[in-house]
């Protein structure tokens, strides 16, 4: 019995070769593209990343450079403020200055004061350089504020200014051995100090308007009140510029800068305390100075708040 061979037809053939070849062309046309759309989309993305990165840096420097300036003619302001009105009015040692109202101002300037002062004790790794800037700052007040804070910012390598430069200018200087200095201070006590300094002032307050009447009266404004309401809110505009940095969502920023215009050191003392809640007990005082973002990106640590 003869057995029977399947017989192909030659159309049926080349018709089966031809669907193979275009499946194969298709497959190989497809995985061409898609690695060329591929490392095209690479290299957008890192295009993108690199205009990202240069856009940061400008920014960053422009801001570097912008806050020094500004220091800057804050600063000078504050000078001829202070030097116009002793030609005009005399030394500002009298008794008949000492007004109420006087009194209560310059106890709200030096709460202000103690606070910039505790950045600059942190900050100066050496006792007797952070000494003269502190009698510096009682002295001459925002005037050597604006003075210190230019210094850090000219002290800024090009590395420092493209990345991040208000951390790195409220970053501790350190020390010439590589040491660390330990804290004297810790998160609690810091709560409980800038707590009764806000309540100090707090009392003040009340105390003035109960037995001196409102603060807007125009006998109050003598050359002098002016003067000191002058070097008052330059030092209010250092600590906005740190309360600018550190929050996140600019309504809140806002807000507390115009807490900050109308309560002075009542609402600087509150932010202060508000911001080391936010810290951990056993956490040191210095992380009170920087975003949390910034600690992030850098992944530096400061120093101390008392050195």
């Amino acid at each position: 019995m003869a057995i029977p061979y399947p017989v192909y037809s030659s159309n049926r053939i080349t018709q089966n070769s031809l669907s193979s070849f275009s499946l194969s062309l298709s497959l190989s046309t497809f995985i061409f593209f898609n690695n060329f759309i591929s490392k095209k989309e690479k290299h957008t993305q890192f295009t993108i990343t690199i205009q990202s990165f240069k856009k940061l840096s400008s920014m960053a420097i422009s801001l570097a450079i912008g806050l020094r300036s500004a220091f800057m003619v804050l600063g000078c302001v504050t000078a001829a403020t202070v030097i116009y009105t002793v030609a005009t009015d005399g030394l500002p040692f009298r008794k008949e200055l000492l007004t109420p109202w006087m009194a209560a101002t310059l106890i709200d300037f030096y709460i202000i004061i103690l606070a910039i002062g505790a950045w600059i004790v942190y900050k100066e790794s050496n006792w007797i350089r952070s000494l003269i800037w502190i009698v510096l700052l009682i002295c001459f007040g925002s005037i050597t504020a604006c003075g210190y804070i230019v210094m850090q910012f000219l002290k800024l390598s090009p590395q420092e200014s493209l990345q991040d430069p208000i951390y790195f200018v409220l970053l501790k200087n350190t020390k010439k051995d590589g040491t660390e200095s330990k804290s004297i201070i810790s998160v609690v006590v810091a709560r409980v100090i800038f707590s009764l300094l806000g309540c100090v002032m707090l009392g003040t307050l009340i105390y003035t308007i109960a037995t001196d009447g409102s603060p807007f009266r125009r006998e109050l404004l003598t050359p002098w009140m002016i003067a000191t309401l002058v070097d008052f809110y330059v030092n209010i505009i250092a600590l906005s510029v740190w309360v600018a940095y550190k929050e996140s969502n600019y309504k809140t920023a806002a807000l507390w800068i115009v807490l900050f215009i109308c309560f002075g050191s009542v609402s600087v003392c509150a932010y202060i305390v508000v911001q080391f809640f936010h810290l951990a007990s056993q956490d040191p005082v210095y992380l009170v100075l920087f975003s949390s973002s910034s600690r992030a990106v850098n992944g530096r640590e400061g120093g101390w708040l008392i050195a």
